[in-house]
């Protein structure tokens, strides 16, 4: 009796080669994938002029200088909730669009999909469509023309690669400075370094693990089973018109769907959406395109594959009529979802209009927590930082509030008034001292405020802070 075969954990990937496919949903996806890439590649090459002293970069991360900038807009350090908030603006959108529209984002506008599709697209351009690139791929014997092909690819798609890495990086430095460093060999080496990686793994996924990185290592397929529900709208398979299925012109007692495969044969997953809902579909519609092609040629209604919800098929089947979409689209969880977004980026909007064009941060110096000088006056030490936003030097004076008594000196000027460079945190020392005699007996700490004012228009920030010691 032979021992039975352990049974395999992992099959061995079977490569895909989707067919190409015409229609409104391709279409769609043609123009999505051109903006997208636009977006990327030449974002970084846009030009902005803040001011003499500012990079002129539209979107720019400056890491040396803990800068985002993003046309008009600048963020320092310390606005760091404004990206935490489009964090969680982008979390919150795609948990809407998931639950009114399934995996719409997986399907239109994820990297892994844009760049699968480019590379797909240049494979077809250099192979052929889907018969001609199967039979190159079922090929054992590596022929001249079999190299000629596949190397002309693989230097297609490395270069598409290369120009990914490169756009990153530009996003991060001034683009033509760092293009011509990057010719001249003059470019820092983690500039190098982050190339080489975005272009071994952009070559990688987008070339050889497509599909595998959306079932494997994409965590949202197991995530978006929390988000749909039967209201969803997504892509499915009308089994009650369709089946049962059959080939041949005697089509007695069968349904609309000839098991053709055209479905299968353009579907980038490898999937049969007649099976039913899948991890693996990614909504990307090119099977509804592929299905109504077919409709049309053999005389039969659009729609065998369509977007659709659960409860439409249930009520289709049961003889009635679908929903109108808008009653999917807006029900209590999409709107729960729509309101949070949309508070959130409301105060996100708020609190950039609000924001002030000078700041400061008051930071008490605790060693010593204060010093009593030879007259008996008592001093207390500040580290303030002083932030500029405008694009020129501005002259800042600083005042407290509280206590009639305490008096400011700064470290190395006998004014109140401190120039700041453009676009600059400036560190100053501060001593604040309370004469002899000014503070009651029975007080150890007086609470007052740093108030620091833009000499030039009058605008004013502040912060609270204590003053320690007894002056008696």
């Amino acid at each position: 009796m032979s021992q039975a075969e352990p049974e395999q954990l992992y099959a061995a990937r079977e490569p895909i080669f989707p067919k190409k496919v015409y229609g409104k949903f391709r279409n769609l996806k043609w123009i999505i994938m051109i903006v997208t890439l636009g977006i990327y590649y030449l974002t970084p090459w846009i030009r902005w002029d803040r001011g003499p002293s500012l990079p002129d970069q539209a979107v720019l991360i400056d890491m040396a200088n803990r800068r985002f900038y993003f046309f008009w807009i600048e963020i320092w350090p310390h606005e760091f909730y404004f990206v935490a908030g489009l964090l969680v603006m982008a979390g919150l959108g795609l948990f809407l669009f998931t639950s009114a529209l399934g995996r719409v984002w997986c399907g239109y506008t994820c990297p892994q999909t844009v760049w699968t599709d480019l590379f797909i697209l240049v494979e077809r351009w250099i192979e052929g469509d889907r018969n001609a690139r199967l039979r190159l791929h079922r090929q054992k014997k590596w022929d001249f023309r079999k190299a000629r092909l596949r190397l002309t690819k693989w230097i297609s798609w490395l270069l598409i690669a290369v120009a990914t890495g490169g756009a990153w990086v530009f996003y991060f430095a001034d683009a033509p400075t760092l293009m011509r460093d990057l010719f001249t060999l003059n470019a820092h080496p983690i500039a190098y370094t982050t190339i080489a990686v975005l272009t071994g793994t952009t070559f990688f996924f987008g070339g050889f693990a497509r599909e595998q990185i959306c079932i494997y290592a994409c965590p949202w397929p197991r995530i978006q089973a929390a988000m749909m529900d039967e209201d969803t709208i997504t892509v499915a398979y009308r089994e009650w018109r369709g089946e049962p299925r059959g080939k041949g012109k005697a089509r007695d007692g069968l349904g609309d769907c000839i098991d053709c495969n055209a479905c299968v044969n353009v579907c980038p997953m490898g999937i049969d959406i007649r099976d039913g809902q899948q991890l693996e579909c990614i909504t990307c519609a090119l099977c509804i395109d592929a299905c109504d092609e077919m409709m049309d040629k053999v005389g039969k209604p659009r729609g065998l594959i369509d977007y659709m919800a659960l409860t439409d098929e249930n009520a289709e089947r049961a003889g009635g009529k679908a929903k109108n979409i808008w009653k999917h689209v807006f029900r209590p969880r999409t709107v729960l979802y729509t309101t949070l977004w949309g508070l959130v980026g409301v105060g996100l909007v708020v609190a950039l209009f609000m924001r002030s064009d000078i700041d400061m941060t008051v930071a008490p110096v605790r060693n010593p927590t204060y010093v009593t000088l030879s007259d008996g006056s008592i001093r207390n030490v500040y580290e303030i930082k002083l932030r500029n936003k405008h694009g020129e030097e501005r002259p800042f004076r600083l005042t407290v509030k509280g206590d009639p008594a305490l008096r400011v000196q700064i470290e190395g000027s006998p004014y109140e008034t401190v120039t700041v460079p453009p676009d600059t945190a400036k560190p100053v020392r501060v001593y604040v001292v309370a004469p002899k005699g000014s503070v009651p007996a029975e007080s150890e700490r007086v609470d007052f405020r740093f108030w620091v004012e833009d000499v030039t228009n009058g605008e004013r920030a502040f912060k609270d802070t204590v003053f320690n010691g007894r002056a008696n």
